[in-house]
């Protein structure tokens, strides 16, 4: 919906609408995206690991994508780290090429417990 007159006074106000395009139909859709989620931990008693590795691909405000790290050991906040990618394909390929990486050391899917 477009405001063709707002009280515009003859002296000072253009004749010239200033919402250039507005009654034009936007084809642009913000892209679907789907967050991927990987939560790994690795937990070896003789050595007193208790660690846990998340990764998560966010959209950014410029349509890439970010893929996000939180490590550290379990029951302590941990560090985080972001990066940015162009698209979500680059993204997506980072995730995977980082979660086989710390599957071949040691880390697996958190198990759910149930009651």
């Amino acid at each position: 919906m477009c405001i063709n007159v707002v009280n515009r006074l003859p002296g000072i106000d253009s004749h010239n609408s200033l919402d250039f395009g507005c009654c034009v139909e936007e084809t642009l859709r913000m892209q679907t995206f789907t967050p991927d989620q990987v939560h790994l931990r690795r937990i070896d008693p003789a050595q007193n690991m208790r660690r846990f590795y998340s990764l998560s691909l966010q959209p950014t405000l410029f349509g890439g994508a970010s893929l996000i790290r939180d490590w550290g050991r379990i029951g302590r906040r941990g560090q985080t780290m972001m990066e940015t990618f162009d698209t979500n394909a680059d993204a997506g390929s980072a995730l995977h090429r980082l979660e086989r990486s710390k599957r071949r050391r040691g880390y697996r899917d958190v198990a759910v417990q149930r009651c």
